[in-house]
């Protein structure tokens, strides 16, 4: 049985998380897990996923990771007692290149809705903490990674101003040359 779909959120509660708090996070990864393999099948044969427990047990010890870093940030977006969303995000140093990026870049490792609140405006409310909170300290762009066939992701991202800027290819190492 699935829960009524919010029309109106109201208020909306964001909260920090330190990492003795990373389960929260387990049923939310779950939902994104799920949507990353129905979302690209075509990966199955060249990078195979994993089983959910074995997805979040990864995902856990990479957040357990990141987080010993002061200045990542888990934030948890909750509507009524209900968890809404989380994103995680962390910091890199910036190297010189091309583009004036400034010293430190945010990379947002993980975003994730609850299905319940696909449309509602979640996903733009967490994106404006997680802008105001970048700005305060000094980050001025971020990186946002979306699988290439999530087109409704990729739509939302544009239209919260995100631009397209790195296209990543994999293969297997032994994976075959060109079609001829």
């Amino acid at each position: 049985m699935t829960k009524p779909r919010p029309s109106d959120l109201g208020v909306l509660g964001f909260r920090y998380l330190g990492a003795h708090e990373v389960e929260e996070l387990a049923d939310l990864w779950g939902a994104l897990h799920q949507r990353h393999t129905v979302t690209a099948p075509h990966l199955q044969d060249i990078i195979g996923a994993v089983s959910l427990d074995e997805s979040w047990r990864r995902r856990r010890a990479q957040y357990l990771q990141w987080m010993r870093d002061p200045d990542t940030m888990a934030i948890l977006a909750e509507h009524d007692g209900d968890l809404a969303g989380y994103a995680m995000v962390t910091l890199r140093d910036n190297a010189l290149g091309s583009w004036d990026r400034g010293d430190r870049v945010a990379i947002v490792q993980t975003f994730a809705i609850d299905p319940e609140y696909t449309g509602t405006g979640v996903g733009s409310k967490l994106l404006e903490e997680m802008r105001h909170q970048l700005s305060a300290s000094g980050i001025r762009d971020i990186e946002f990674s979306a699988l290439a066939t999530a087109s409704e992701d990729i739509d939302f991202l544009e239209q919260e101003g995100f631009q397209p800027f790195v296209t990543t290819m994999v293969c297997r190492v032994d994976g075959f040359g060109a079609h001829d």
